[in-house]
């Protein structure tokens, strides 16, 4: 199935409060298709929030990031699969993914392999005890993901289009940190326009505060859809 650039958009709804994620969920309407809830949301009751979603025709990325032992994170991730979620994220460790893969069989939930955060440059890996790069550190977790297999990769535009090399045509890569042109990138230390990365090869876009935080959040989301639209005809 060919994805239009509607299916492809997930607006990330990184507010703090039920009240506020509502309002854009009205605001965009029919416009936005995807919406993904992370920690900030879920612990002001966004489980909840994210089942109405689901229930409400719309897909949900539940960005939780999981890792624990073997049985913690099959359990989890069978409960997630029951509440009707589209994507979950864990940490793209091998026994972690390969414990997932086994407790979401038979559901449509797509396990996402987190390899290295957008917000993390070099210095930032090396500080936290690994000897790879970046770049490097991500290639092997991907591949890693794909042998456990998994869904997708959760990865940086920067490393989309190695990404696709390895995992092939099958699986997502999703690549947040997408910041439209003139857009301040705040945190995020590598990032990419919305054409720039589906040419790079990414099958899903996240963009949370290029929206959220815009005076016309519409405005802002139908300006993206449309830099993607073109860059999918092109």
């Amino acid at each position: 199935m060919t994805l239009n650039a509607r299916d492809r958009l997930i607006i990330g709804l990184d507010l703090p409060t039920i009240g506020e994620a509502e309002k854009i969920v009205a605001a965009l309407g029919d416009e936005a298709s995807f919406y993904k809830i992370g920690y900030q949301l879920v612990f002001a009751g966004g489980l909840e929030f994210a089942r109405d979603l689901a229930q409400g025709g719309k897909k949900v990325f539940l960005d939780m990031k999981l890792l624990d032992i073997d049985n913690t994170v099959a359990k989890g991730v069978e409960n997630i699969a029951r509440m009707g979620m589209s994507m979950l994220t864990l940490h793209a460790y091998p026994k972690a993914m390969k414990a997932a893969v086994e407790a979401a069989k038979g559901s449509d939930l797509c396990l996402l392999g987190v390899t290295v955060l957008t917000s993390m440059d070099a210095e930032d890996v090396r500080d936290a005890g690994y000897a790879l790069d970046p770049r490097a550190l991500v290639l092997k977790r991907a591949e890693q993901a794909r042998e456990a297999g998994m869904g997708g990769i959760v990865c940086s535009a920067e490393e989309s289009a190695a990404v696709r090399g390895i995992v092939g045509a099958g699986m997502a890569v999703v690549t947040p940190g997408i910041r439209p042109t003139g857009s301040d990138k705040g945190d995020q230390k590598r990032v990419m326009t919305p054409a720039d990365s589906l040419a790079a090869g990414s099958s899903h876009l996240v963009v949370a505060r290029p929206i959220v935080k815009a005076e016309d959040p519409l405005a802002a989301t139908r300006a993206i859809l449309a830099e993607m639209d073109r860059a999918l005809q092109a």
